[in-house]
């Protein structure tokens, strides 16, 4: 049984190494054919992003009209910058950490001292059991009622 399994897995193996075989690369009228398509992508996301944007002001507008007439409280909108293009072919490359140059914990924040309830250097917080719970004598009634309760107002 265990010659068997060896053949098949070579098998197996020889199958998709063939499989994975190098494609000729693609002809001059391919590339054409791929660039007009991915333009046509290009631009009909443009035209979509367009739209969305269109009728999320739409709905912006109408929502603060109806909030002015209403007596809602409305808060003025905030304005967000559109995120830069990422050159084709960069690696995305990770910002350091707020206040740490290269990544590196700076001489000050070393010297910090560490307060952790885990490593017993800071006081537990307010919100933890003091102790705990205490056990219920025999015979006590659950607290929480399983089941529906009878209601008198049919």
């Amino acid at each position: 049984m265990n010659h068997v399994n060896r053949i098949a897995a070579l098998a197996l193996a020889l199958s998709a190494a063939t499989a994975h075989a190098a494609l000729p690369p693609p002809t001059p009228a391919q590339q054409e054919a791929a660039a007009a398509k991915k333009a046509a992508a290009d631009a009909q996301a443009a035209k979509d992003k367009a739209s969305l944007a269109a009728s999320m002001d739409a709905l912006t507008a109408r929502w603060r009209a109806r909030a002015a007439q209403q007596g809602w409280k409305a808060r003025p909108p905030i304005a967000i910058a559109a995120a830069a293009p990422a050159a084709a072919g960069a690696p995305a490359q990770a910002a350091a950490p707020a206040g740490q140059p290269d990544g590196k914990l700076t001489p000050a924040g070393a010297a910090a001292p560490i307060k952790s309830e885990k490593l017993g250097t800071a006081p537990p917080s307010t919100d933890v059991k003091a102790g705990p719970t205490k056990a219920e004598p025999a015979g006590t009634p659950p607290t929480v009622q399983k089941g529906t309760p009878k209601v008198h107002n049919k």
